[in-house]
């Protein structure tokens, strides 16, 4: 198996789960890569576009379109993806959940949190007015969702009513100015909904409902989500999915800019951070084995409360339903997990090209500079796949003459697929210095559902596309 940029981050998550379960890495490799049939370059390409989508923006904007795409190894699937635009506010709200014990709270997540995050956006008049919009008809929304095609059933989505409409009278209530921050509105909406996940358990432990809140709330999820408003960037992230910008220059070519922060043992400050929040004594047992617990990888995430409620509570709520295992070992000094986001802000430029977000499945087996190159090369390429359309009116014959040359050049470059995060995806399965090995990529996607988790997880994928001539013309 010839890995690429992730490879060490990979080699480290196989070599545990292959170790756990009595695989070595080589061997198993070999053995099911010789026993599995080719699929067909069609096949391939079948299987990587089934999950495939692309929005084009047609209004004026920052964001000129955005591809996204999922690819299983759980079933079902534990990653879940989320894109929209406020109605009120007209940002762009885009999200990747990875879910973990589970796929309960990512999915509940990944349709609950925009709404969150746009309430706690809204300024104090229009707040009270939508409150009042929201009170006679819950069918009056804040934002327009993409490709979002699930629903709760109707006893969720009771529950989730009246944890959305208790936040709204608490947004309300509160004392707030017309001065929006937009991180600190991510934040508040990050905690908030996990704080309701909590509450929406624990009030339910006697109804019919019981199993079901439960199961969210003892399952966890790890979240990257960006808000994009003109020339504002804001990204929120807890746990280890990543987004990366994509930047160009004449000068220097392709950049990375990382707009997230990854919270695991590999970050130094958030191991520090934990073990200063326990007794000296718990230093050995607070972080074992590259985990929270010796259990948990991420180190910071939505739900899992399992490592947030007290003793106690665990006794009560947790162990009559799952049993004394449920309780970590060695715990003593709960909370040891938070789901607060670290926020950070860029102001885009004409040479911010795209923003990818990509769940963990994604960066083990690329770096963030390969993956930015690939989307490079990829815009560069898919120029060829459709007619020429000048960018602007009253070009000069040199601008259009440069127009003509990279699109000769994005001949060589021609892409198998139009849609980016597609384009990715084959890449980081079936990649090599050398282009695409079609036969890696057919044995990955045909290990048996019993082994497939060894070699590869859950991607999801986000490339967003931004306007650079609507952010050369943008006021500051």
């Amino acid at each position: 198996m010839v890995l690429q940029g992730g490879s060490c981050r990979l080699f480290r998550k196989c070599s545990n789960v292959a170790f756990k379960n009595g695989f070595n890495v080589e061997e198993s490799l070999f053995r099911f890569y010789m026993a599995l049939p080719q699929l067909s370059p069609q096949e391939v390409t079948t299987i990587l576009q089934a999950n495939e989508f692309t929005k084009e923006f047609t209004e004026p904007g920052s964001v000129k379109s955005y591809d996204s795409n999922q690819l299983a190894s759980n079933n079902p699937i534990e990653d879940t993806r989320s894109e929209a635009q406020c109605l009120i506010t007209k940002g762009i709200l885009l999200g990747i959940f990875d879910g973990h014990g589970g796929s309960a709270c990512a999915q509940v997540i990944s349709k609950r949190l925009f709404h969150y995050i746009t309430a706690c956006l809204l300024p104090p008049k229009t707040l009270k007015q939508y409150l009042d919009s929201y009170r006679i008809n819950r069918n009056v929304d804040l934002i327009q969702t993409f490709n979002d095609t699930g629903e709760f059933v109707v006893e969720m989505k009771d529950i989730y009513h009246n944890s959305f409409m208790n936040l709204l009278q608490d947004l309300a209530r509160s004392n707030s100015t017309n001065e929006i921050d937009v991180g600190a509105a991510m934040e508040k909406a990050f905690l908030r909904l996990d704080d309701d996940l909590s509450n929406e358990a624990l009030l339910n432990l006697n109804k019919k409902d019981a199993s079901r809140t439960l199961a969210v709330a003892m399952s966890g999820s790890v979240a990257a989500v960006a808000h994009i408003n003109g020339p504002h960037l804001h990204v929120a992230g807890v746990g280890d999915c990543q987004a990366v910008l994509g930047v160009y220059s004449e000068k220097d070519g392709w950049s990375t800019k990382l707009m997230t922060v990854e919270h695991n043992t590999d970050n130094i400050s958030e191991v520090e951070r934990i073990l200063s929040e326990h007794p000296p004594n718990e230093k050995s047992t607070v972080i074992k084995m590259d985990r929270l617990l010796g259990q948990l990888a991420p180190l910071r995430s939505l739900g899992d409360f399992r490592y947030k409620w007290s003793k106690n509570m665990m006794k009560e709520v947790v162990v009559p339903f799952l049993g004394e295992t449920a309780i970590p070992q060695n715990y003593y000094t709960p909370p040891y997990l938070t789901a607060k986001p670290e926020i950070k802000y860029h102001r885009l430029t004409p040479q911010d090209k795209f923003l990818i977000i990509g769940s963990d499945g994604l960066w083990d087996l690329m770096s963030p500079l390969q993956a930015v190159k690939l989307v490079g090369e990829h815009m560069s390429g898919k120029i060829t796949l459709r007619p020429l359309k000048l960018p602007r009116k009253h070009m000069k014959l040199s601008e259009i003459n440069q127009i003509l040359l990279q699109r000769k050049e994005g001949l060589k470059k021609k892409p198998l697929d139009s849609n980016a995060a597609t384009h990715l995806l084959r890449n980081a399965l079936g990649g090599t210095d050398y282009g695409i090995d079609h036969g890696r990529l057919s044995q990955l996607l045909t290990l048996p559902s019993e082994v497939v988790r060894v070699f590869r997880d859950d991607i999801t994928v986000t490339v967003v596309y931004m306007d650079s001539e609507f952010l050369r013309n943008c006021p500051l």
